[in-house]
């Protein structure tokens, strides 16, 4: 393949795709500092062992799927494959325990190594927030209901369904390992390599398993829900009934899980068929184990991600809000003074394209297909006139304007 051809997994985002993309950032953050979440901007790149730590050694993302390489240092270094491991990373080696509760918002490019499909690329974008320092479920509440906001701030949220589940505390899990180990330990001959790999290092990843074999065999595992202990299920209800109260609908799904040890309590995914076969469109929970297991403080945590890529999509087209104006100097008298009116108009704020070249009916054509809201005609005779003609693109209305008062008279197509 050419070496002038997009590596496999990636592509250009051409202006329609970068404005949706835009649009998708700019709705997730608008509505996250409505929250009160700040940003954080994490590096691209981190030692591996951030990754290899958190996601875990039996992990598909660490043993398949991670962009890893040695430096001139011959440090390991990994483009970061999802975001909360930097964020968690972040809090810890910045010192920022007496800062908590911590909100935090982040947005960026993350790289995987697996096929590519629709909606899913090797290098793609995600954004995502993370609550760190609060333990009770009103953390879960407000981080489920904000996710619900920004799929509203697009236009999706009856396009979605959110399903729901909990992971237990420590003690639950513990004692349900117990039962899927007993169960899958009598159906080994069943399993992918892969997945006996995990019964004995973490028993939880098998239920995680894209195996179509493994898949047959989890649908009458054991089920977590089954084995939570009291305090467990009092806050998985006092979640289920905070939701209930603040008009964020949900459906149970007891088959949700998350296969590392760090995660606890609340599990949760927005769904749609809108794109084909069912998938998640932003997808989270609780970890209240993860900066401990990092190495830093006991610090609970609870938080989401989204891809972009998945979004845009489900977004469709979306039309460029800002509608310029056009300069359309006619006669070569006219060329330097159009070029001095659209410096002139843009340092006051206006967006300005040029009508370089062709006749007026073909710069007007130009004009009609950027979206322009107006047209400024600029010939020998308005250049004598010291006039501009100013040609609404909507109504087809035209009026000379003085060259003086020109801001002022077109302040309605701001």
């Amino acid at each position: 393949m050419s070496s002038l051809q997009p590596v496999r997994g990636t592509h250009d985002l051409l202006p329609d795709d970068s404005r949706r993309h835009r649009a998708v950032e700019e709705a997730a953050f608008a509505v996250a500092r409505r929250y009160g979440f700040g940003e954080i901007i994490t590096p691209i790149f981190e030692f591996t062992e951030v990754f290899s730590r958190t996601l875990g050694d039996t992990s598909d993302v660490v043993t398949k799927e991670m962009y890893s390489f040695q430096d001139r240092g011959g440090e390991s270094i990994t483009l970061r494959p999802e975001g909360t491991a930097g964020v968690a990373r972040a809090f810890i080696s910045g010192g920022l325990t007496q800062n908590l509760p911590l909100k935090l918002f982040y947005r960026g490019p993350m790289f995987r190594y697996e096929r590519p499909q629709k909606g899913r690329q090797r290098q793609f974008h995600q954004i995502g927030v993370e609550l760190l320092g609060v333990e009770g479920p009103q953390a879960d509440i407000e981080v489920i209901a904000m996710g619900l906001d920004v799929l509203d701030a697009l236009g999706l949220k009856d396009r979605v369904r959110l399903e729901l589940n909990s992971l237990g505390d420590a003690e639950s899990r513990a004692t349900y390992r117990q039962a899927l180990v007993a169960y899958l330990s009598a159906r080994k001959d069943r399993l992918s390599p892969d997945s006996l790999e995990r019964l004995e290092r973490n028993p939880l990843r098998v239920l995680d398993s894209k195996d179509e074999g493994d898949k047959a065999v989890v649908a009458e595992a054991p089920l977590l829900g089954d084995y939570l202990n009291e305090p467990s299920r009092a806050f998985f209800q006092a979640v289920q009934e905070g939701l209930t109260a603040v008009g964020v609908p949900f459906i149970l799904n007891p088959k949700l899980v998350r296969g590392l040890d760090y995660y606890s309590h609340t599990a949760f995914e927005f769904t749609t068929t809108a794109l084909g076969a069912q998938g998640t469109v932003l997808a989270g929970g609780r970890y209240d184990g993860l900066i401990g297991q990092m190495g830093g403080p006991a610090t609970c945590g609870i938080g989401w991600a989204a891809g972009v890529e998945r979004l845009s999509l489900l977004l469709g087209e979306v039309p460029d809000p800002t509608r310029p104006l056009a300069v359309i100097p006619m006669g070569e008298a006219a060329a330097t003074e159009a070029l001095k009116l659209c410096m002139r108009l843009r340092r006051a704020g206006f967006a300005v394209e040029m009508g370089y070249s062709g006749n007026l009916k073909k710069r007007l054509a130009r004009a009609n297909k950027m979206g322009a809201r107006a047209a400024l005609i600029l010939g020998e005779d308005e250049l004598a006139r010291a006039v501009v003609a100013v040609r609404d693109l909507d109504s087809g209305e035209q009026q000379d304007v003085a060259l003086s008062t020109l801001e002022n008279a077109l302040g309605c197509y701001r």
